[in-house]
């Protein structure tokens, strides 16, 4: 029997808590699952403890948008644009530019 994935990402996320990826992965498993309630607090724990991780910003925004939470959405947009400029990637920019625009 396969191990379970979500049982492992959460163990790697515990073990290794300066290490942004593992938070990442278990907040995308969470999403991929339809957990958004646990998706959520997993990406808000992530952009808490690692505000520079850029690619959790744009994965969190969608979820939140595709809730219909457009305020909540556009916030974590924000702080991704940020965060992008921040650390020089104009690739994640560009899509959390993109992103926020979209918004209704």
């Amino acid at each position: 029997m396969p191990p379970d994935r979500l049982a492992m990402l959460r163990e790697l996320a515990a073990k290794h808590p300066g290490d942004p990826f593992p938070q990442y992965g278990l907040a995308m498993e969470l999403r991929r699952r339809g957990e958004l309630e646990p998706a959520e607090a997993a990406f808000a724990e992530l952009a808490q403890r690692h505000p520079g991780y850029v690619p959790c910003y744009l994965m969190y925004g969608e979820m939140l948008s595709k809730q219909g939470r457009t305020a909540d959405a556009a916030a974590v947009f924000d702080r991704g644009i940020a965060a992008a400029q921040a650390a020089g990637d104009g690739h994640a920019l560009s899509e959390l530019q993109s992103a926020r625009a979209g918004l209704p």
